[in-house]
């Protein structure tokens, strides 16, 4: 390729957040890995200035009535961005979208499959949208499509072993003598003083499920007409078929315990009509195909001979191959989107991406090893290369060893966090980046140590037969008082196996994941660690205020934005958009509030400063302990005021490790807590893991990072597979124990990389 000046994209004088004038030139259709620690400013140059500016310039092509309901992306902070494409975002958000949104439908599956069943399946039906369950003609009519339904849960509701007149309806509303009871008793039609259990079956059917029907009685000494109707009956008139969530609070409450959610009676759960379930091919309709694993469901598809199918068969083996590449081969079809994790979310994506048949396109990609076991990542660099070589260009933002050692071109961002990154400290090749004496550099030659001098475990917390999800009757014992390291590849049963069933067994343990802290775009590291109330303090003893003045959710808030310091205009079916309040330029705050200062600073100004700043500048005891946590596990950039919404699923679980700190004797588990953390803040991580042990805790890590797994003092394996393959104990013990494990997974993986020093 000729060294033109249409082959790199360059940026010149990028400031946003904490860059530091950046200029750069990143060559097109080649892999550029960025590098750096955490709050170096590397999401600053790839998210917040590339995939800002191509956005924005994408919605430039529109019409002016067309951009009115597109969000306004402003313009980034920098001199010029030259030789853009269009950018393609793969991201780790979770993907949501309800029950009606699944892997299927996600990666357009489905339709090519509904599309099969139409031409081919036995007996016609009809077209593909009798097979879809969105659709009002496809759906199964009894639960929409859903595949559960809400029903009474008789055994909350009833006590068989009480007569009436003993309480034997425990639901509310028929307490003996109350309204509902006396009209059950007035019919006359029951032994009031017989258990239920001796209820004949009609006895039973009749007062539990009876259709309304009009009973004469004597109210008062008057003869009155009353609708009588079974006991479930009517409570599923009223509260079930009903939303429920229409009623009020209270109502919700007293009912909600006797409410429970099952497979619906009429589909089994496969979500379709009758008529859709009835129409099949070699003997399996389409719920079948899509509850499958998608690693069995390409082996079903290539046995469909059909003439008439080939050219479907041939789309569908392609979108399902591109599933097993990249190592999702576990999944079903009808896997609900909001059940997977962010490193699957983003694998759905990518999924959904090769698929497409663009080229020159910069495909943008943030951390994307997340949740991958070592052995999968040459998977996804496998991709990474495909997508490449169709001819386009691949930013990756990423952490792990193996995803950059790809790279063309690597682009190191550092020194350090926040105000001490945001320059570029090393552009090249890899080889050169590992003499380059940076801080990935350095840490990327490091080599591996083992833990030898494991704890020993001061009790042990039992796991018995347990068979949730994929699990095949796991027992295991988890010892109390080390720290143990659960790993496997993804689908393994990890996460079934920790967080769905041993913590149901110890609800009281402290777990910390990555879902979102405080949603609201009001809570911020200063309110949710709790420093919020001892500044506000602190500012209104020296100015000799109230301290709801200093809170921008009370007094002090700027009218304008209500403390918010962005304006939202909602734009209907898309994201709306905000832009900063012109009043307050942002700051939150009302006018005279910023006139009050402490130690020369006023609150908007103490809000901006970051962890690093505020622990120099205060010296108020509790306010320290607190920014010093946040320092220890590695949000010294993070500044005091920024929205939690705007944190990293990393960064989420890191600031709750920080507020979690101090207490003792308890159970800590932790899922995957090296995400978005760079090698050298790996070493803080585990100090602190270490600590909380020290201090007389169980710490359980569902871990991929080999360093974690070689400091372990006891490791779980879950394997041997993903899926059906998985869901057993493979191999428990030490570090030192794992390498020479022939039938583990993990072992190999961590004994290559200590013979490759």
């Amino acid at each position: 390729m000729s060294e033109s000046h249409q082959e790199y994209i360059v940026i010149s004088g990028a400031r946003e957040n904490n860059l530091k004038n950046v200029s750069l030139r990143i060559p097109k259709r080649k892999i550029t890995i960025f590098t750096g620690v955490s709050g170096s400013g590397k999401s600053s140059i790839v998210f917040d200035t590339i995939a800002a500016e191509s956005q924005r310039l994408l919605n430039e092509n529109f019409s002016m009535f067309v951009r009115t309901f597109l969000p306004r992306v402003p313009q980034p902070d920098a001199d010029a961005i030259e030789n853009l494409s269009m950018a393609v975002i793969v991201d780790q958000k979770r993907l949501g979208g309800g029950s009606h949104s699944t892997v299927g439908t996600i990666t357009d599956i489905s339709p090519i499959l509904r599309l099969l069943f139409s031409r081919v399946g036995q007996p016609y039906i009809g077209q593909p949208h009798m097979f879809s369950f969105n659709d009002p003609q496809g759906m199964c009519p009894e639960c929409n499509g859903i595949g559960r339904k809400l029903s009474v849960d008789l055994s909350k509701a009833l006590d068989m072993s009480k007569s009436l007149n003993e309480g034997a309806i425990l639901l509310p509303d028929y307490s003996v003598n109350g309204w509902e009871w006396n009209i059950i008793a007035q019919t006359g039609e029951f032994d009031l003083d017989k258990k239920l259990s001796d209820y004949s079956d009609e006895e039973l059917e009749r007062l539990l499920y009876a259709k309304a029907r009009k009973v004469k009685m004597d109210f008062a000494g008057k003869a009155t007409n009353i609708t009588v109707e079974g006991v479930i009956e009517k409570f599923t008139n009223k509260y079930i078929k009903q939303d429920v969530k229409t009623k009020s609070e209270r109502t919700q409450k007293a009912v909600a315990p006797f409410i429970s959610e099952g497979t619906c009676p009429s589909c089994h759960g496969a979500r379709l009509s009758q008529a859709a379930l009835s129409c099949k091919i070699n003997g399996l309709n389409i719920a079948d195909l899509s509850s499958m694993e998608v690693g069995q469901l390409i082996h079903t598809i290539r046995e469909i001979d059909d003439p008439v199918a080939a050219p479907i068969i041939k789309s569908l083996m392609e979108r399902l191959q591109h599933l097993v590449d990249i190592g999702l081969d576990y999944l079903t079809l009808d896997r609900e989107t909001d059940t997977l994790s962010g490193g699957e979310s983003q694998r759905v994506k990518m999924v959904k991406h090769l698929s497409g048949s663009l080229v020159d396109v910069t495909y943008i990609f943030d951390e994307p090893s997340v949740g991958l076991h070592p052995r999968d990542v040459h998977r996804l660099n496998g991709l990474l290369q495909k997508l490449r070589d169709k001819g386009n260009t691949v930013i990756v933002v990423e952490h792990d060893p193996d995803v950059i050692k790809v790279a063309d071109h690597i682009v190191d961002v550092g020194p350090h966090a926040g105000s001490r990154g945001g320059t570029i400290v090393y552009e090249g090749s890899f080889q050169g980046l590992l003499e380059s004496g940076t801080l990935t550099g350095t840490y990327m030659k490091r080599p591996f140590q083992l833990k030898h001098d494991c704890r020993q475990p001061s009790g042990k917390l039992t796991i018995k037969d347990a068979t949730l999800h994929n699990l095949r009757k796991v027992s295991v014992d988890i010892p109390a008082g080390v720290l143990t390291v659960v790993t496997g590849v993804a689908g393994s049963g990890k996460s079934t196996l920790i967080n769905k069933v041993f913590l149901s067994k110890h609800p009281d343990a402290i777990v910390i994941d990555q879902s979102a802290v405080g949603v609201s775009t009001r809570s911020n590291p200063a309110t949710y660690t709790g420093i919020m109330d001892d500044v506000r303090k602190a500012f209104a003893s020296v100015n000799k205020v109230s301290p709801g003045l200093f809170s921008f959710n009370s007094k002090g808030a700027c009218e304008n934005c209500k403390g918010l310091g962005v304006v939202y205009t909602d734009l209907a079916f898309l994201d709306s958009v905000k832009l900063p309040c012109e009043k307050c330029g942002g700051k939150r705050f009302k006018d005279e509030v910023l006139a009050y200062k402490f130690n020369g600073k006023s609150i908007a100004e103490v809000l901006e400063m970051t962890v690093e700043q505020a622990l120099e500048f205060f010296q108020l005891k509790e306010v320290v302990r607190k920014l010093q946590t946040l320092s220890d596990v590695g949000l010294n950039y993070i500044t005091l005021g920024q929205p939690l919404s705007t944190l990293s699923g990393g960064e989420c679980q890191r600031i709750k490790l920080a507020s979690e700190l101090h207490k003792k004797g308890n159970i800590y588990v932790m899922d995957e807590p090296t995400t978005g953390l760079h090698m050298s803040d790996i070493g803080h991580l585990l100090g602190i893991m270490n600590r909380l042990v020290d201090a007389g805790n169980t710490v359980i890590v569902i871990e991929h990072n080999l360093d974690v797994i070689s400091q372990a003092d006891w490791i779980i394996d879950m394997g041997p597979d993903g899926g059906s393959k998985g869901g057993q104990v493979v191999f428990e013990g030490t570090p030192s124990q794992i390498i020479h494990a022939e039938q583990s997974i993990t072992g190999k993986y961590l004994g290559n990389a200590l013979s490759s020093f």
